[in-house]
């Protein structure tokens, strides 16, 4: 309690507000979850005009919604120029871009009567059969091919730049996004869902093979020449840890914001505050850093729009 104590703030929403009007009135509400937004926005905000290294990671759920074209324009747009994710954020990128169609849904959906309509379920978006596992399987089966044809040995992260190429005229794309804007991605879960998998299979009859140490190197080589660094974690899992991971090795991020629901009373990485990177070394003792609770569908954009309103003004 050394800081000097600021009032909360009444708030009333003027007609025609923008962007900023709402993130300076999510400062003045303050509690519970606003002022933590606030400062996401302000972390955020400095750390891309000050950091070299940008870090985007998110999990696969998120690219079944509609935040896939949100993800992709923050891609687009430069904001951030590395991507974490895992295996199903390939795998919905890849289904969606080649035709696989997702709907609407419910989490009240009766699943066995979806089961026997060929319809899986992810939380209240439906996945028909032939939106999802045969598009991908007979997009690998060509890429294999392909890449056999050029060299037996591939990085991760060489793979997705071919599949961006192939999906780079779709707008909507992360990979096409990340092949566009020059952004590396990588997947330290590659095998864990239907692109890895079919990358195994195919391989299996003279393809190709992975070497995932490549991609090391190259973490290894963006984190140890970079000036700082910067995260936005969007979720949990592997994509988050591999982001803090790597970035231990140079003294921790300087930026970073997490976006969760994932509480940390089990002990979960997931649900692990930003505070707790710190006792490892993964957030910088002196970095701006903030944990921002709540459902990545609706605070995700709300990011985006204060970053994407901002975006030159971060350039400078």
């Amino acid at each position: 309690m050394d800081k000097e104590l600021i009032p909360v703030k009444d708030v009333r929403i003027k007609k025609g507000a923008n962007i900023k009007d709402l993130f300076e009135a999510y400062k003045s509400i303050h509690g519970f979850t606003a002022g933590y937004l606030a400062v996401a926005a302000e972390v955020l905000g400095e750390g891309l005009k000050e950091s070299d290294a940008r870090f985007l990671a998110f999990t696969g759920n998120l690219v079944a919604t509609g935040l896939r074209g949100i993800i992709a324009q923050l891609i687009d747009l430069g904001l951030f120029n590395i991507v974490i994710t895992t295996c199903g954020a390939v795998d919905h990128d890849i289904a969606r871009s080649l035709g696989g169609v997702y709907y609407r849904g419910d989490f009240d959906l009766d699943d066995v009567e979806l089961s026997e309509r060929g319809i899986h379920r992810l939380g209240n978006v439906l996945i028909p059969k032939e939106s999802y596992g045969v598009i991908i399987e007979s997009y690998v089966k060509g890429l294999v091919s392909r890449l056999a044809e050029v060299k037996q040995f591939w990085g991760v992260r060489e793979i997705l730049l071919e599949v961006g190429r192939d999906l780079r005229n779709d707008p909507n794309s992360i990979l096409g996004a990340a092949f566009r804007a020059g952004a590396g991605v990588y997947v330290p879960g590659i095998t864990d869902g239907a692109f890895g998998t079919n990358l195994f299979m195919f391989s299996q009859f003279g393809g190709i093979k992975l070497d995932i140490f490549r991609d090391m190197k190259e973490l290894s080589d963006i984190v140890f020449t970079s000036k700082k660094s910067l995260a936005l974690v969007v979720g949990g899992g592997i994509s988050k840890h591999h982001t803090i991971w790597w970035n231990q090795f140079k003294g921790g991020l300087d930026y970073a914001v997490y976006i969760t629901t994932a509480v940390e009373w089990d002990g979960s990485l997931s649900g692990a505050r930003t505070r707790e990177a710190v006792s490892w070394g993964k957030i910088s003792a002196r970095g701006k850093h903030v944990t921002v609770y709540g459902d990545a569908t609706v605070l995700l954009p709300l990011i985006a729009a204060y970053l994407i309103d901002s975006s030159e003004q971060l350039k400078d």
